[in-house]
């Protein structure tokens, strides 16, 4: 027996001493696009601990390998770094394909943080984390206002939506990680369900350039980006924890991050937010409290070849409404506009009260997409959302805590991109979605439904092309074509169907009558092109300008047709019309920027002639029986808007620098020959900082913003006479206040607490000098002054 165990022992040690170790690895290296060798790529043999080369065919030789498996990373400038493993087994040949041009194909470099911007004639500018940190405890529409010629409406402070060169609303479309939000956004008073906590970078861009969105943004698209996954492994996270004395709000928000070589990756986010009643400079805003709680969390594996991505996002939001905008009538309001100060003003608490708006958003996606050699990109996506509305206004017995307005939107899209980038002198984009959306209005508010129920679907295919015709010109272009179509349930008064004359132009939509109202079935189809052109041309490495024409077609939201009741959130009736054709817009804009090392100038200009705009105003005087709210009705005429953006930036020092945005727009109101009403005054904001990258990375910046008084809206004051006295009086609601000056401070330092971890530390004054002001874009302002003195402290503990 010991001779057998010997002879056994023998066997496998002559085996392993005498096992093919003379093998030879012959590689290849090419470009996945188009097959040109990748020359001086580093190739890293990890089971033997050796480097090697390619040579100027993209070929690399490793000798005396013995049979079994063996790993390869490679690198090379420009290139994603790829590892593969598979067997040798004799002498072997190896073709393996990698991505040599993975900067320009829209990613991002970790190592500079430099990032590729979504169009390339548009004009879009960038928000990136460094700067939507200071937001933490605000909202969407604050962190855009970065941007010159994106200011925003707002109803108080907390309700604030963005408006980009006048424009706001469903003429703005918001893209969150890939998805576009349905969020009921036809509402003034209806701001982003948004957590600014869950986005790492912002692209504003301005007109409708960037059709893979949608054709009908005819004021621009926002494009939100989560933190980008990296294929290493790493745990890394975020923990925001703030507090400010206006409003004595506290805010607090984590992000964990966990990234694998292999390309998985997970992420979770959450935040929550509670301010009490804010504080104009003379007294407190009663019932302006604000509780925010969000949630997100992605997870997939993303390789260059394919990869797909699973994510959710929620948010709750409960938002006060200032009690002294809900008037009993409108001699309540005359008087709230005359007395210069709220006519309810309680103790500072945290409760939030009626009128208010209680908020719930859903969204679910799931994406995939595969690279295919000399071909491009394929990606497939479904994605989900639900948005409840609740809104709540001042009622008394058993409905006081049942909403008066209760809305649930649903929606399901799918779509389909081809990005054709294996020529990148030359990319084509091709796409389709397909859209469905389920409104459903709930009728045991006990008050008249001001948005019926209703079905809608969407189509829409788009192809988009970039063309590199030589080192300094770019030219890109594209076309869209949507179908929308609407099918709506919706109870009309007899009165008010026939005031309209709707008898006689929609007699066929009516399925039943009832003894004072007709059930109609209104359904409207719309057919939508979409269009986009321009240039970039490097006129040399200091100056490029920038050409674009972009045609948008956008068609009436539900509630320009179908509104017909009072808005609680707004305390006024609200009237669409049935009649409303699609809003055509031609735009054209060009940039100039000029680079240097000590100077940067942006100068950016645009004309926007829209074509069946629809916008909503007060009623003139010559409507009766007005009641106890004020009467707003849409309209639809022909508009202009035009104006400019600049945005410049001067090292006096290494240590200082000035900068300076302005931005100037007109609208027009071309059949009445009338300003636009709510139109942004001329503002200009100058600022001062002081980094010092020695010291902690401090920084210290002084900013002041002025804000002119705007001398160009339409007069729509009514009179309004009093039925007991028979005296008549007007109501100013068209005046804008007068301009104002403020002065803001800012400071961080950042603190190395080991290899890994730094905290930095802020410290903010909003409105130094604690200055009372209204803005004309507010639409609270007949009440109430805007907030003053804010003093915010964050903290940030990197990990």
């Amino acid at each position: 027996m010991k001779q057998i165990f010997a002879i056994v022992a023998f066997a496998i040690t002559f085996t392993g001493v005498s096992q093919n170790c003379k093998n030879i690895l012959l590689g290849e290296l090419t470009d996945f696009h188009d097959k040109t060798p990748i020359v001086g790529a580093t190739v890293y043999i990890k089971t033997l601990d050796k480097y090697t080369a390619s040579d100027s065919d993209g070929k690399f030789k490793i000798e005396k390998l013995c049979n079994g498996p063996i790993t390869l990373v490679i690198s090379h400038v420009a290139c994603e770094t790829k590892t593969v493993t598979f067997e040798i087994n004799g002498d072997t040949f190896k073709a393996i394909d990698i991505e040599h041009h993975i900067e320009e194909l829209n990613e991002v470099s970790v190592k500079t943080g430099a990032t590729k911007k979504i169009t390339s004639t548009s004009q879009e500018t960038l928000i990136k984390a460094n700067t939507l940190k200071k937001y933490s405890s605000l909202s969407l529409g604050d962190a855009l206002k970065e941007v010159p010629g994106v200011s925003s409406i707002n109803t108080g402070n907390t309700i604030v939506k963005p408006m980009i060169n006048g424009l706001h609303s469903s003429r703005i479309l918001i893209m969150n990680n890939g998805v576009r939000l349905q969020d009921q956004e036809w509402g003034v008073d209806h701001a982003p369900n948004i957590d600014i906590n869950s986005a790492n970078q912002i692209s504003v861009i301005k007109g409708s350039g960037a059709l893979v969105y949608g054709g009908d943004a005819v004021g621009g698209v926002v494009v939100i980006k989560p933190n980008r996954s990296i294929s290493k492994d790493t745990l890394f996270g975020r923990t925001i924890i703030g507090g400010q004395t206006n409003g004595r709000g506290y805010n607090i928000t984590s992000t964990l991050n966990k990234n694998y070589s292999s390309g998985w990756f997970a992420q979770l986010q959450g935040s929550y937010k509670r301010n009490g009643d804010f504080e104009a400079p003379d007294y407190i805003l009663s019932n302006t409290g604000l509780e925010s709680k969000g949630f997100a969390t992605r997870f997939g594996k993303k390789k260059f070849e394919s990869g797909f991505e699973v994510f959710y996002s929620f948010l709750d939001n409960e938002i006060g409404i200032l009690r002294t905008s809900h008037v009993g009538n409108l001699f309540d309001l005359r008087e709230s506009i005359n007395s210069g100060q709220p006519l309810v003003i309680n103790d500072f608490t945290y409760d939030i009260n009626v009128p208010k708006q209680e908020i719930t958003h859903h969204l679910a996606k799931i994406n995939y997409y595969r690279r295919f050699q000399n071909f491009g990109r394929v990606s497939l996506q479904y994605d989900y959302q639900n948005n409840r509305r609740q809104e709540f206004d001042v009622r008394i017995g058993d409905r006081r805590n049942i909403p008066a307005v209760d809305l649930i939107l649903q929606t399901h899209t799918l779509s389909a991109d081809v990005n054709l980038d294996s020529n990148l002198e030359r990319k084509y984009n091709f796409g389709l979605l397909g859209r469905y959306q389920d409104n459903f209005a709930d009728p045991d508010t006990g008050v008249r439904r001001i948005i019926p129920d209703y079905d809608k679907y969407d189509f829409g295919i788009y192809a988009t092309t970039e063309w590199q015709i030589n080192d300094d010109l770019l030219a890109d272009a594209g076309i869209r074509y949507d179908f929308n179509r609407i099918d709506a349930k919706k109870f009309y008064r007899r009165s008010r169907w026939e005031e309209q004359g709707y008898d006689v132009d929609f007699a066929d939509i009516v399925i039943e009558e009832l003894s004072t109202q007709l059930l109609t079935n209104p359904v409207f189809n719309y057919h939508n092109i979409s269009a986009s052109a321009g240039i970039k041309y490097d006129i040399d490495d200091k100056n490029q300008v920038l050409f674009n024409y972009s045609l948008a077609s956008r068609p009436p939201n539900p509630s320009e047709l179908f509104s017909d009741g009072l808005h609680h959130a707004l305390a006024r009736i609200e009237l669409g019309d049935l009649r409303f054709n699609k809003e055509v817009a031609n735009r054209v804009s060009t940039s100039y920027s000029f680079t240097t090392s000590k100077f940067n100038l942006l100068a950016e200009v645009f004309y926007n002639r829209i074509n069946d705009y629809i916008y909503i105003r007060p009623f003139d005087d010559a409507l009766e029986n007005r009641g106890a709210f004020a009467i707003w009705v849409y309209e639809q005429t022909d508009a202009e808007l035009f104006g400019f953006d600049i945005n410049a930036t001067y090292d006096v020092t290494n240590n200082l620098q000035l900068q300076n945005k302005s931005s100037f727009i007109k609208g027009n109101d071309l059949n009445t020959d009338l300003p636009l009403i709510n139109i942004p005054a001329f503002n200009t904001a100058n600022q001062i900082t002081y980094t010092n990258s020695n010291w902690y990375n401090f920084s210290a910046s002084l900013r002041s913003e002025w804000v002119f008084e705007q001398n160009e809206f339409p007069d729509f004051n009514y009179t309004v006479t009093d039925q007991l006295t028979g005296q008549e009086f007007e109501i100013d609601i068209s005046t804008p206040p007068p301009a104002y000056h403020l002065l803001h401070f800012y400071s961080e330092a950042t603190f190395n607490l080991s290899d890994k971890t730094s905290l930095n530390v802020a410290l903010g004054v909003n409105n130094i000098f604690d200055t009372s002001y209204r803005n004309y874009l507010n639409g609270l302002r007949f009440f109430a002054d805007e907030p003053g003195r804010n003093i915010t402290l964050q903290l940030q503990l990197n990990y």
